[in-house]
């Protein structure tokens, strides 16, 4: 489904992605961990058109999408829930849902709303609530069901987990293996590694911008070098 080729992103002279190369397969949850600062928000800021690589390919269904716009790419069934949410806190969660919603059809976005609503329970008891005042791990949950709306065949995640307590941490996690139940395809970057390969298919490392290893979930997992190496514990 998406197929990543040499990518290179550059912030002026500064290389925060060199040369990656990686793939998601439809139907697959696909993990990319890596300390901060290894270039996985650029990745996927790449993959999403809100940064222009300046090397390397990014193809999705066997069409060049490199350097697209976000509008476009949004459109073609790439969605990304993006790191701290950007939820419009002065806005109904209802709201927030329509308008995650505007590239389908007015009845098909109706219908979408009765999924998420049954998809994510909370919501529903918040429907009228200004999203501003939702706790995290709701908020969090509203930033993914905004996503879900416009039908996507990749959903992208970046830190979902982050600044959540442990009790919703489960929560998100949850949703996540909820989702692959699904059959959804996922694209998550995550702090919280050893979560994350639990419930990924596949994963990749990132370490100063490089790929520096990949395997299945089970794999890695087993790995304590790396995650000495290139994680950190």
């Amino acid at each position: 489904m998406l197929q990543i080729t040499g990518l290179t992103t550059r912030y002026g002279s500064i290389s925060a992605l060199r040369s990656a190369s990686l793939e998601v397969r439809s139907g697959e949850v696909v993990g990319l961990i890596g300390p901060n600062g290894a270039g996985k928000t650029t990745l996927l800021g790449s993959i999403a058109g809100l940064l222009s690589p300046a090397e390397g390919t990014v193809s999705f269904e066997g069409t060049d999408i490199t350097g697209a716009a976000p509008e476009k790419l949004l459109r073609a069934g790439i969605a990304l829930v993006p790191e701290h949410r950007r939820i419009f806190v002065d806005l109904t969660c209802e709201e927030n849902l329509k308008i995650g919603g505007i590239t389908v059809s007015k009845s098909e976005r109706a219908v979408l709303l009765e999924e998420m609503a049954d998809t994510f329970p909370v919501l529903r008891d918040k429907w009228t609530t200004p999203a501003g005042f939702l706790s995290g791990g709701e908020a969090q949950q509203l930033a993914i069901a905004r996503a879900l709306m416009s039908k996507p065949r990749l959903l992208m995640m970046d830190e979902p987990s982050l600044g959540l307590a442990p009790v919703l941490v489960d929560v998100v996690f949850d949703l996540i293996a909820t989702l692959k139940e699904q059959g959804r395809t996922l694209l998550v970057v995550e702090q919280n590694a050893t979560r994350m390969l639990e419930v990924s298919d596949r994963a990749y490392v990132l370490r100063s911008g490089e790929v520096a290893a990949e395997g299945t979930g089970a794999e890695l997992l087993e790995r304590s070098d790396l995650f000495d190496t290139f994680v950190g514990g």
